[in-house]
């Protein structure tokens, strides 16, 4: 650095300042000269920007405004090419066309692109060759080799080279690593590993039993060796099926239908493996499956009998005879060796032991007598045995059903009860009834009704056949009265159409009962027609009494409640205890009257002249004080209860509890008035 000012001049001073000034920069403080005091790098900072000025040696004060320059550090190739993202992974289809792409790999350099050619990478295959290319500049990796097959070699290694300066020798380089797999295509059929397969199996296995497994080997994988199996030909195509197990790529063999020894003793079939999934633009490598022929052998067993039917149906009338044969069952020993064969009924499921089995030829009879109307089905189980194996047996169900007969006479479906108005009108229907019959005939049931041949002129009801098999009741006349008769008996004969027909008498009740004019029927009791509201006779006439035994009490209360102070003459001294006179009877009746003077009630005055009693005569003769008037008044109340209660023994004999009601509330106070005195 140089100033304009006097060069000679030795006050002049020269400082720095800026990017790196004292640490990577220094400046000769009197010539100016700058000089680098540490290696710089390029790629650590590329420029520094730097401020000179010149200022007076002894103040420090500046001289001239300070001047900015900038420093620029050049490039040199001192960075190799790193892959900052290796090793690589690439995968390929196998059987790919030449120079299909694989990937595409890129390196870094660290120097400046733009100076020279330090930044300048070319890409090359150090490893890998022949079986891939790169592009020298764009690094992208293909197929030098056409149709790879990844069942020969599925992966490959590459090693690959980035050198700077284009290249050319003294440039720096680096490498990475590229494995290349090869993914699968379906180019492989599939191959059995045997042409031919033998397997045996016992004639009573289980229908769906695994038999044998065959397998066609594919050399692919995944998806690609996905095969199917079917059988296409052979004499076991309808007993026997395969199935693809997709885990183990191989085909089961499995029993369809039941086989028979003594039938076939063996079976070929023809079965074939196809791919699944079919690559079209290897088809001409084709074809994509394979065939295997399989012979399967059927082995001897010991079967249970076979019955010649899976089920039986049986029909019997349930009049049927005992020990009548209702049917048979047959059963036979498939073996070679036959063996003959017994017949048992299982009793679980005949608990009531209706019906027996021949064991030798299977014919089933009648045991006990059936009836359709509490059974019409009977399900039972037959059991068959052979006599050299006992533990070879078969069951078969056996459904019995009891036909009907004409067994049942006809009734009334319910408990009919006619109630018939006394102003009814005559043809009116008083009932409609109708008929029921346990027998269940094939056509319906059809009933025929009558009445009794003695009743067929009947003066008061006569019958009409309705369509739906019912009977109406019609009166003949009106003017019914229900005083003169209450209840009509009519019996009817009740026919049914079986062969031959059976019947029977049913008798309807009908009751003559009061109606309102619309016809609803309000009273059916006689008494109540005799007494509209509601009250038999004994009813109104204890209920008149008690009016009356109350009137009689309230007029002698009055006559007491007078006659209570005035004085009385007494003729003795004695104690009044020794006149009462004790009844063992409540309510005597009669014998209370004839005991006391009813007039004594009638005229109290008369208590001064003391009527004695008839049935009793006293020792002494006194006259009754004023506290023995008042005993005598009580005992004649307790009197006039007794008859009360005699009164109310009468009452309950009645037919209206209503009525009951009403006396016991009148006679209340009679009841307390007793209970007051000491009755």
């Amino acid at each position: 650095l140089h100033t304009d000012l006097d060069p000679g001049s030795k006050k002049i001073k020269y400082i720095l300042s800026g990017d790196g000034a004292g640490t990577i920069f220094q400046i000769n403080d009197v010539t100016g000269d700058i000089h680098a005091i540490k290696r710089l790098d390029r790629e650590e900072k590329a420029e520094y920007t730097l401020t000179a000025q010149a200022v007076d040696w002894e103040t420090n004060k500046p001289l001239e405004p300070p001047s900015e320059f900038i420093i620029k550090v050049q490039d040199i190739n001192d960075n190799a090419p790193e892959f900052l993202n290796g090793p690589y992974h690439a995968t390929v289809p196998e059987m790919s066309i030449l120079g299909t792409s694989v990937t595409n790999v890129t390196a870094t350099d660290a120097d400046d692109p733009v100076y020279g050619n330090s930044a300048k990478l070319v890409y090359s295959i150090l490893e890998g060759q022949p079986y891939f290319s790169i592009e020298p500049e764009t690094a992208i990796i293909k197929t030098a080799l056409p149709n790879m097959d990844r069942e020969a070699k599925e992966e490959y290694l590459v090693v690959i080279q980035a050198k700077d300066m284009g290249g050319h020798s003294g440039g720096l380089s680096g490498t990475t690593t590229l494995t290349v797999t090869l993914t699968d295509v379906n180019d492989n059929p599939p191959k059995f590993a045997q042409s031919l397969y033998h397997f045996s199996v016992p004639e009573d296995v289980v229908l769906g039993t695994a038999i044998g497994r065959v397998k066609a080997n594919d050399q692919d994988v995944g998806e690609n060796a996905q095969s199917s199996y079917d059988i296409i030909d052979g004499d076991g195509t309808a007993l026997f099926e395969i199935t693809s197990d997709a885990q183990a790529q191989d085909g089961i063999i499995r029993l369809r239908k039941p086989l028979d020894f003594e039938t076939k003793k063996s079976y070929t079939l023809k079965v074939e493996a196809a791919n699944v999934h079919i690559d079209p633009r290897f088809s001409s490598r084709g074809p994509f499956k394979d065939t295997a022929t399989v012979k399967i052998v059927v082995e001897d067993a010991d079967e249970p009998p076979v019955f010649s039917s899976p089920t039986y149906l049986l029909e019997v009338h349930e009049n049927a005879a005992l020990n009548s044969v209702i049917g048979q069952v047959t059963a036979r020993d498939p073996d070679v060796t036959s063996s003959p064969i017994r017949f048992s009924i299982d009793r679980h499921t005949d608990l009531e032991r209706q019906f027996n089995i021949n064991a030798d030829d299977g014919k089933i009879t009648l045991a006990t007598p059936l009836d359709r109307e509490l059974s019409v089905w009977h399900n039972i189980t037959i059991i068959a045995t052979e006599i050299r194996n006992h533990s070879q047996i078969s069951r078969v169900p056996v459904a019995i059903k009891v036909l009907d007969v004409n067994d049942n006479a006809p009734e009334f479906a319910s408990e009919y009860e006619a109630f018939l108005c006394e102003n009814g009108k005559p043809g009116q229907v008083i009932q409609t009834v109708s008929a029921m019959d346990k027998d269940d005939p094939k056509n319906g049931h059809y009933f025929l009704y009558s009445l009794l041949p003695e009743m067929v002129n009947n003066p008061n009801f006569t019958i009409k056949k309705n369509e739906d098999n019912s009977l109406s009741i019609l009166a003949k006349h009106n003017g019914f009265n229900r005083q003169k008769q209450e209840v009509y008996l009519l019996p009817i004969i009740i026919s049914d159409s079986g062969n031959p027909p059976l019947s029977s008498t049913s008798t309807l009740t009908i009751r003559v009962c009061g109606c309102s004019n619309d016809g609803v029927v309000q009273s059916c009791n006689v008494e109540a027609y005799v007494l509209p509201i509601g009250l038999s006779m004994g009813a109104l006439i204890a209920i008149l009494a008690c009016i009356i035994l109350l009137l009689v009490i309230v007029v002698l209360f009055v006559t007491l409640r007078r006659h209570k102070n005035e004085p009385l003459i007494i003729k003795d001294d004695e104690d009044v205890r020794e006149n009462i006179i004790r009844y063992d009877d409540e309510g005597g009746g009669e014998e209370d009257t004839e005991a006391f003077d009813i007039a004594t009630l009638q005229n109290p005055d008369g208590i001064n002249g003391f009527l004695p009693r008839k049935d009793i005569k006293p020792d002494l003769q006194f006259m009754p004080r004023q506290g023995e008037a008042r005993m005598v008044r009580n005992r004649q109340m307790c009197l006039w209860k007794s008859s009360l209660n005699h009164m109310l023994k009468v009452r309950q004999d009645s037919e209206q509890p209503d009525s009951t009601l009403r006396l016991n509330r009148v006679l209340g106070y009679a009841v307390f008035w007793r209970r007051k005195n000491g009755c």
